[in-house]
């Protein structure tokens, strides 16, 4: 039986939606304020400094550290640019019948020559970083020498958990009801470029399967841990998820275990099979801070859903999880707010909400911060 719960995940057709784009160094902008971009248009680029190679040269031609400072011995001199296969040293013994010699291991720039040690270290060529804009939109902000933020409207889709980096690609369903689990055998054949959507859960072989058949993504209910492990190679640890090597992108939007896709989330997907779609697996597993996300931008010019933003809003009604013991993962309604402070079992005094158990329509008290929204 599989357990999660779902924090306060967005899943709407009609948000907005503004993602920073910055560099892990200063570098510069290439793109304007309110200029449209693609997902694949580069915002930003830097330089990142080339690796340093050492090339121990005494020992390479067998001599002391002392006898490379000969006149002649050493045929470069710090700052010089370097091609792979250039000398960097070179002695002639025994009237010229015996050469020693260096060359660069790489292209690059001599660094520094260590005269007590006879190594020379060579600085590879710097290395071009460049971000791009993930999602199609508009530059909002533009942070000097850092990066920009890109605004699009249009559908967002949170996950409770994905593994995979960011991925750009079509929708696809796969299965007819949001209960259905995916297997092998309805994996197509050829899905290259697309984000399959799953039912309930999906098997480690309808994932290896995707790969082979050149998807690029899975959106699904739940995921046996054992299904993930095999899949991935090793245990899933408890750090932020999104850069693992894994050749797709999954995105998890109920929990562990067989789980039936929301509804809502279902038909949703369903709305927006064959149109293009930016999506990301990284999640902060502990702290919940990261959320994986499916964004679909969509061109029609609309404001945020009303009914959408007063989900966020705890109040008489709201539907919640409860995401503490005794009642993990109960399904519940607000049925009061209290506002007095009540003192709980560790001594503190908070909050509490009294809640209308769905399964059994108990009335409980949990404090507020046990519970999260859910948009059902």
């Amino acid at each position: 039986m599989g357990t999660a719960y779902t924090p306060g995940l967005k899943v709407t057709k009609h948000a907005s939606v503004t993602k920073i784009r910055k560099l892990p160094i200063k570098g510069e902008i290439v793109v304007d304020l309110n200029q449209k971009v693609n997902p694949d248009t580069v915002v930003a680029r830097a330089y990142l400094p080339g690796d340093l190679r050492v090339v121990k040269l005494a020992e390479k031609m067998g001599l002391e550290a002392i006898e490379l400072l000969d006149e002649g011995i050493i045929r470069v001199q710090k700052g010089d640019k370097l091609e792979k296969g250039q000398v960097l040293a070179l002695k002639k013994t025994f009237f010229g019948l015996f050469t020693s010699k260096a060359e660069s291991p790489v292209d690059g720039t001599v660094e520094y020559f260590a005269r007590e040690t006879g190594h020379m270290g060579l600085r590879e060529p710097d290395k071009l970083l460049e971000i791009d804009s993930y999602i199609r939109g508009k530059i909002t902000e533009i942070f000097p020498g850092d990066g920009v933020a890109v605004t699009t409207r249009g559908a967002l889709i949170q996950g409770i958990f994905g593994v995979g980096c960011e991925r750009i690609g079509t929708i696809k369903m796969v299965v007819a009801r949001p209960d259905e689990p995916l297997t092998a055998d309805k994996i197509p054949s050829e899905c290259k470029g697309q984000i399959l959507v799953g039912g309930a859960v999906v098997t480690a072989d309808a994932l290896q399967k995707t790969v082979e058949a050149g998807g690029i993504g899975i959106i699904v209910g739940g995921i046996v841990n054992e299904d993930l492990s095999d899949f991935l190679g090793y245990e899933i640890g408890v750090a932020i998820t999104g850069q693992e090597d894994i050749g797709l992108t999954l995105v998890v939007t109920e929990g562990f275990g067989s789980m039936s896709m929301a509804q809502r989330t279902f038909d949703l997907l369903k709305d927006l099979e064959g149109m293009e779609a930016s999506f990301n697996g990284a999640t902060q597993i502990r702290a919940g801070a990261m959320r994986p996300e499916i964004i679909v931008p969509i061109e029609e010019d609309v404001e945020a859903d009303d009914k959408e933003e007063k989900e966020q809003l705890l109040e008489v009604g709201t539907n919640i999880r409860i995401i503490r013991v005794p009642y993990f993962g109960e399904l519940a309604s607000v049925s009061a707010l209290p506002p007095e402070l009540k003192e709980i079992g560790t001594g503190s005094k908070v909050r509490m909400l009294e809640a209308k158990l769905s399964a059994s329509g108990e009335v409980v008290s949990v404090p507020r911060a046990n519970v999260e929204i859910i948009g059902v």
